[in-house]
């Protein structure tokens, strides 16, 4: 078994492997941090690939089951439903709320969705 992490001051490398280890987990929590450095990878990864023409479509094709699992997560940590992420299709305003959101600080208890992480 590996080491365990704090996930409140998860860093970069230990975020991307939490990710991927909950590939396609929609259920339980995912904190500030990790949702975040999960985000920066993503961004990178387009940078890097996104002049590559099918290679980097193939990648950001992976990537899309992970960040919306992880996005799902990040919700039920402030205690909304997944189904929130959809709020980015609001024009104008609706990106501009998920953002507020997913900066928002965890709920400090047990909620509906599970443990606080790291707790479990």
């Amino acid at each position: 078994m590996g080491t365990k992490v704090n996930p409140q001051t998860i860093g970069f490398v230990d975020a991307i492997k939490e990710a991927f280890n909950k590939y396609a987990e929609f259920n339980g929590r995912a904190t500030v941090a990790e949702y975040w450095w999960f985000f920066l990878f993503n961004f990178l990864v387009g940078l890097a690939t996104g002049f590559i023409p099918f290679i980097g479509w193939i990648i950001s094709v992976a990537l899309i089951v992970p960040q919306l699992a992880i996005s799902w997560r990040r919700m039920h940590d402030i205690g909304k439903g997944g189904g929130w992420w959809f709020i980015n299709f609001v024009p104008l305003v609706g990106w501009i709320i998920w953002i507020i959101w997913a900066v928002k600080s965890s709920e400090p208890e047990d909620n509906r969705f599970g443990p606080v992480p790291g707790a479990e």
